[in-house]
């Protein structure tokens, strides 16, 4: 159950304002910069393993060395990418975008603290 403060306080928050204002559109629009292009090339990425593992049998299976095959150093580059790219957002987000989340959050505290 919310406390009386906390819901009548939660209301002289405009939300909507917030995000229709400059510095919340610049938020998204550099948040969805970096995500969209690093999806897409994601999704090309993945792809193109899907599709040599399917229709290039004989590429995929040339060993490089041992019994490691073209194909496994693909398989597992996709790993190597997924976590190369989890800490290049983290490593973006923390320069770019927290802070100025932080400095959208801090007046929002403040104008809600003033009301």
């Amino acid at each position: 159950m919310q406390d009386q403060n906390t819901a009548g306080s939660a209301d002289s928050i405009d939300y909507i304002a917030v995000e229709e204002s400059e510095r919340f559109r610049t938020l998204k629009r550099t948040q969805r910069s970096f995500i969209f292009p690093l999806a897409a090339f994601f999704l090309i990425w993945y792809f193109i393993y899907v599709v040599f593992a399917a229709f290039a049998h004989d590429f995929m299976a040339q060993r490089v060395w041992g019994d490691i095959t073209i194909g496994l150093l693909f398989g597992l580059g996709q790993f190597v990418t997924t976590f190369v790219i989890t800490m290049w957002y983290v490593s973006f987000a923390n320069r770019k975008l927290d802070p100025i989340a932080t400095e959208i959050r801090e007046e929002l505290e403040k104008a809600q603290a003033s009301s």
